[in-house]
């Protein structure tokens, strides 16, 4: 059973950036696909940004590619997000996820970490 923290979020201002946190424990974190998520108010969760399994490949969604990247440090069981160039629009909660599927995968899941960008 894999337990992932989110950390990091945070209130910044348009044009920002903020570099999000996911730790895991439980488990080998570099054998799972990582993601992160985010959900704004009244929206339905989207899908942000994808690790694969021994970081071999990233995949971003459209909206926040050139802005925002996935990384991971093995050493730490720690997978990051920097967030780049913040737009109102960004304002979300942000999860973390870890499975075993390619890109999108939500066998496990963290609590979130709230990120509110100002205009």
């Amino acid at each position: 059973q894999v337990q992932l923290v989110e950390s990091g979020g945070g209130l910044v201002q348009a044009g920002s950036s903020l570099r999000l946190a996911c730790k895991a424990s439980g488990g080998t974190f570099d054998m799972y696909t990582a993601n992160w998520f985010r959900q704004a108010p009244g929206k339905e969760r989207e899908f942000v940004a994808a690790i694969s399994r021994n970081n071999l490949y990233t995949h971003h969604a459209d909206a926040v590619k050139d802005r925002f990247t996935i990384s991971r440090d093995t050493a730490k069981n720690t997978v990051y997000l920097q967030m780049d160039s913040l737009k109102p629009e960004d304002t979300a909660v942000y999860f973390c996820a870890a499975g075993t599927s390619w890109p999108t995968t939500q066998d496990y899941w963290g609590r979130g970490t709230q990120v509110t960008v100002s205009s």
